[in-house]
């Protein structure tokens, strides 16, 4: 990316902010939230989303037979399946159904499949009146705009931005000025459309194999007024809608509406096996005709999806159901809406697996970073779909894709085990091992220079690292060089191998040195990891062989120490998260589990000791002292936040934790030009929450770099880890044969 191209793409998001934002933000936090309180109410979540995954992981392995069986059964019951290979296939298809209909109109329900295929667009060549009935997607079709999001697609707009509009097309009698003269408006313009129509068309949340039944989850009911208005119905879908029975529908009904809205289910739930029984309309002659005069045509798509099936890396983004989960629970998503985080069709984290499939690298590259591999979205998931690893292997794939004008130079020269179509931005973030190495080696020299604002400029122009951002300032004693000559602590109850992530051993250097004041004052005895890159820095960039190549050194290392008998103990949370998570993809299953079986974040390291004897008396006593605490969003992922809140808490902190999941630094993301002002505005709700009466005195603690980053930015009260408040205050460091200190 140039840095011409940078200034543009920053342009266009702050302009997304500024326009949309607010909407955005209300409306999707409102679904987050509506979520986490209906999903609240089952008995068994998470037995739920595993049924659900179950079900789509079967239909995908045998998608080929399903698509047999579906044939069979819907032309049994009067109705015709026919399967398109692209969109262009598909679309021939429908306008052949509507031309033999003399269709002169056809109304839609909501389908973004439909979208997909660019229907409405082919079906105007023929000089089709094509209307959506779906509120949201009128209003859009009113206002010539594309969706922003793949359940609300006008999210982004407010009730008034919709009066304006409906008022400059319509001119109304009477002013719409609240939601309910908006809807009756609408209602009344959409029923004068619908009992006009010839065809009708409908997407297709899930269709049996079994039966042809098809499940049409919808919020308004227009589904059913577009299949039984018209005589001819046109249902399009893709391949991956297909489930084998009619039973297996059951766990995504009571999914989809809690995971995208928050319903506990959706106003709509038509279970449709079409051509439908019901009585032909004529609205003209207002008389009834006879069902059989009914013609039903199943048109699924292909368009990539049967790649995508044969892709290793992309084959679980067809468990995707279109519930918006993971849009609605992404902090950057909140911010921007599908306008910056969407490509041609769909929105949202799971969008650069269905926009790589489907339109290819360059469509899924335009918003592929806005993902920050945060993880939030994986427990929204109600099938459970890896999104974060989805969009690295895509992030990896238009890396190599890339090219510049100096590959024979790069390659083989950086240290990295990348082709040299990297861009230089991903290139620096991603070999943050070798600055770091340099940066403490000739500190203090190089954090001036790296601060000069000639530098900084520069820096911004060439690599696109916003200078409105502090940089690290490199310490020139490392954690590893202060570890040198400790002594060993004397009869240890346990031993454990402190990884020494690059942050810990280079930069925050006093809470690498807490974490082993507080270890041996529990009786642990500490040794260091010999490596400190553990992957996750080039693996944001979607530097897949060079995170991989790091993840073998951590393990040949770290598994030797397990063979030894000792734990991995981990500070920071986002590498943590990479050996719970991200390894399952760099390493092979056997090491893997084992360095995952065997790890531990910090905190919940002092909690298994204080839980199994040790004396919480020798850590530091709370005494009262007030704290606002911020916890990692894969801390939160993973489940172990609570471990820091309750050793705090056990220790006597009066402790205020945020309700915020994501500081908006999330690594090397806050730093790029392009992303500065997503990164401040997601970082502006936790400011605010610590900056009320109760919280604007309090000792800000974090437990990951980014946060503690980001919260030092917006803030100006330089936060500390929450180890760093566990260990008494050191006068002099313990000799050897002398107590610890």
């Amino acid at each position: 990316m140039t840095a011409s191209s940078r200034e543009t793409k920053a342009a266009h998001i702050r302009h997304i902010l500024e326009t949309e934002g607010d909407a955005v933000s209300t409306n999707t936090q409102g679904f987050n939230d509506g979520r986490y309180e209906s999903v609240a109410k089952l008995e068994d979540y998470e037995a739920l989303k595993d049924e659900a995954r179950a079900i789509k992981e079967d239909a995908i392995e045998r998608l080929p037979s399903l698509l047999s069986q579906l044939r069979e059964t819907v032309e049994e019951n009067g109705g015709t399946l026919y399967v398109a290979d692209d969109a262009a296939d598909a679309n021939d298809y429908v306008r052949n159904v509507v031309s033999e209909a003399d269709g002169e109109r056809v109304v839609k329900s909501k389908s973004m499949t439909s979208e997909e295929m660019e229907l409405n667009e082919a079906l105007s060549e023929d000089d089709v009146d094509v209307v959506e009935t779906d509120l949201g997607e009128w209003v859009l079709q009113v206002a010539d705009e594309a969706p922003s999001h793949i359940v609300a697609p006008a999210i982004h707009k407010s009730r008034e931005a919709i009066a304006e509009l409906f008022t400059e097309r319509f001119d109304p009698d009477e002013p719409l000025e609240t939601a309910e003269d908006l809807t009756m408006f609408a209602r009344r313009k959409l029923a004068e459309k619908i009992t006009a129509a010839d065809v009708g068309v409908t997407g297709a949340n899930f269709v049996a194999a079994d039966s042809g039944t098809m499940a049409l989850v919808t919020s308004e009911g227009n589904a059913r007024k577009t299949v039984t208005a018209t005589d001819t119905h046109v249902a399009v879908a893709g391949v991956e809608k297909v489930v084998p029975t009619v039973e297996d529908l059951h766990p995504f009904v009571e999914l989809i509406g809690r995971s995208g809205t928050g319903q506990d289910i959706t106003s709509y739930v038509s279970l449709l096996t079409p051509p439908v029984d019901s009585p032909t309309l004529d609205f003209e002659a207002d008389e009834l005709g006879p069902a059989d005069d009914r013609e039903f045509h199943l048109v699924l798509i292909d368009n990539g999806r049967m790649a995508m099936r044969d892709d290793e890396d992309l084959r679980e983004t067809l468990y995707c159901i279109r519930c918006s989960a993971c849009s609605n629970s992404c902090a950057n998503f909140q911010q921007v809406g599908g306008h910056a985080f969407g490509g041609e069709t769909y929105s949202g984290g799971i969008a650069t697996g269905w926009e790589a499939g489907v339109e290819g690298l360059d469509t899924a590259g335009e918003f592929n970073d806005l993902c920050t591999g945060c993880s939030r979205c994986v427990n929204a998931c109600p099938v459970g779909i890896d999104i974060p690893w989805i969009n690295t292997a895509v992030r990896d794939r238009v890396n190599r894709d890339g090219e510049t004008d100096l590959d024979w130079l790069v390659e083989g020269l950086t240290p990295d085990e990348e082709p040299g179509g990297v861009s230089l931005q991903k290139r620096l973030f991603g070999n943050f091992a070798t600055l770091a190495r340099l940066g403490s080696a000739t500190a203090p020299v190089s954090n001036w220079l790296a601060d000069n604002p000639v530098s900084r400029r520069v820096l911004e122009r060439v690599a696109g690292v916003d200078r409105r951002r502090a940089l690290p300032a490199f310490r020139r004693e490392t954690l590893r060089a202060w570890m040198a000559d400790r002594p060993p602590v004397p009869n240890p109850e346990r031993e454990v191998v402190l990884f020494p992530d690059l942050y810990t051993n280079h930069v925050q250097v006093e809470r690498g040195k807490a974490a082993v004041r507080a270890l041996e004052a529990l009786g642990v005895a500490v040794r260091l990891a010999d490596v400190s890159a553990s992957g996750r820095a080039p693996l944001s960039q979607g530097m897949v062989a060079t995170a991989r190549d790091h993840a073998e050194s951590v393990a040949n290392d770290l598994l030797a120490h397990v063979d030894a008998g000792r734990d991995v103990v981990v500070i920071e949370p986002s590498d943590h998260a990479l050996f719970q998570r991200e390894y399952e993809k760099l390493l092979d299953e056997k090491r893997y589990e084992r360095l995952r079986a065997n790890s531990y974040e910090i905190l919940e390291y002092v909690y298994g000791c204080l839980e199994n004897g040790a004396d919480a008396d020798a850590l530091r006593d709370g005494a009262g002292e007030e704290i606002a605490y911020h916890s990692h969003c894969q801390q939160r992922t993973l489940g172990v936040e609570r471990y820091t809140e309750a050793v705090l808490e056990e220790l006597g902190f009066d402790v205020v934790t945020s309700d915020v999941e994501c500081c908006g630094m999330a690594g090397s993301f806050g730093y790029k030009q392009e992303y500065y002002d997503v990164s401040m505005a997601v970082g502006s709700e936790l400011e605010a929450q610590f900056t009320t009466a109760d919280t604007d005195e309090r000792t800000v603690v974090a437990s990951g770099t980014s946060c503690e980053e980001q919260l030092d930015d917006l803030l100006g009260r330089s936060p500390k880890h929450p180890v760093e408040l566990l260990t008494p205050v050191v006068r002099t460091e313990r000799v050897s044969g002398e107590p610890g200190a």
